[in-house]
């Protein structure tokens, strides 16, 4: 999971504000074009207009995009919708802030003397707006952003991070409830002093728990090993998952994957890289989107190599992060859809699918495993049958 890797805005996308947004190609024109090589022999210059991307490349690869049906642009519907799940009622936002009875009820079963902030806001901003009012008074800082979420930033020298864990846990369980069961809450750790103030890795997302049962369920249910990596329990309240590996960088997570493929002898690894998105997508920085992106395409010859004949790889995002748009929040955008088998199909277009739970089908499909999940199979596409 390449997270907030977009290729172009969905039909509705002006609906959310973000009509002209398309996250790889946008980074590609700001920095002057980009050079995937490996990326591009899976098809991704086929999908849109990239500069520095040849779309004549031979491809060894099966290709095609994916459109989110959930409303919304939050990472939890776009995991879920890849898992089998179609969130039709979107999750709570509040380009206000907070009502005063979620602060109240914070304050309440945390036992903070009070909070800093309760508005919309970048998280970099936020920390350099009022972290020396944090430090000074102890009182986390409550944001929120254009997405569904309840972040809660604090300093680690002044509130540990477990503290910090426990009020997330408690917002979780206790105050984003109901009505107001927002998408996250985050843990947003930071360190430093005034004028200095940055974030750590030590970011922690609670989830709410999905509303039926994912892909990664019927697999867990069924003796298939299920693996996440990343933020991915975080994101699926860890249902469905025998084992988690939590990572705190692209380099990490694809560490993660390699050593994971090499000695697992059958499952499903389903990986999270977050950096594109949190460090570079929200923070409106093409350049470094742009140096991921690099980062990623060379260590993908090493992942293929990992690969027995039969298996598969699938590389996808949730939903877009234009860095280039007037927006610190995701964007409604459809997501790439990258297949490679040793023994598969080569050079086949698999089409602009109408929901991103075609993959999660498509995995439940290659299992063997019978189920009621949303969305079509493309796995004859793609795995040869000869």
């Amino acid at each position: 999971m390449l997270d907030g890797v977009g290729i172009g805005e969905l039909p509705d996308a002006s609906a959310y504000g973000d009509t002209g947004t398309n996250t790889l190609a946008n980074v590609a024109k700001a920095v002057g074009g980009l050079r995937l090589p490996n990326l591009e022999t899976l098809g991704i210059a086929r999908l849109t207009n990239v500069p520095g991307l040849d779309p004549r490349r031979p491809v060894e690869g099966c290709f095609g995009s994916m459109r989110e049906q959930s409303r919304g642009k939050d990472s939890t519907a776009g995991h879920w919708e890849i898992a089998g799940i179609i969130t039709e009622k979107p999750f709570p936002v509040y380009p206000n802030g907070f009502p005063e009875q979620m602060i109240n009820r914070f304050v309440e079963v945390t036992g903070c003397k009070g909070i800093l902030g309760n508005k919309p806001a970048s998280g970099t901003e936020i920390i350099r707006e009022l972290g020396d009012a944090h430090v000074r008074t102890g009182h986390p800082i409550v944001y929120t952003s254009g997405d569904s979420v309840f972040q809660i930033a604090a300093h680690e020298g002044v509130v540990p991070l477990r503290t910090l864990y426990e009020y997330c846990l408690k917002a979780r369980k206790e105050v984003a409830v109901g009505e107001h069961a927002v998408g996250r809450v985050i843990a947003r750790p930071f360190v430093g002093t005034s004028g200095a103030y940055t974030r750590t890795p030590n970011r922690r997302d609670f989830s709410v728990e999905p509303l039926s049962e994912t892909v990664l369920d019927v697999l867990h249910r069924n003796g298939i090993e299920t693996v996440g990596i990343g933020k991915i329990d975080d994101l699926f309240a860890g249902r469905g998952l025998r084992r988690t590996i939590h990572t705190k960088s692209n380099g990490e997570g694809i560490q993660a994957v390699l050593d994971t493929a090499r000695d697992l002898r059958s499952g499903f690894v389903m990986a999270n890289l977050v950096d594109f998105d949190t460090m570079y997508g929200h923070r409106q920085d093409p350049e470094g989107f742009a140096k991921a992106l690099k980062e990623f395409d060379a260590a993908l010859p090493e992942i293929q190599r990992c690969l027995r004949d039969d298996d598969l790889l699938i590389i996808t995002a949730d939903h877009g992060n234009d860095p280039t748009d007037n927006s610190t929040d995701h964007s409604r955008e459809y997501v790439p859809l990258l297949c490679f088998s040793p023994s598969g199909n080569k050079g086949v277009d698999l089409g602009r699918r109408e929901t991103l739970a075609d993959a999660g089908k498509t995995v439940a499909e290659f299992f063997g495993i019978r189920n009621q999940f949303a969305g079509k199979s493309f796995l004859s596409m793609v795995m040869s049958t000869s």
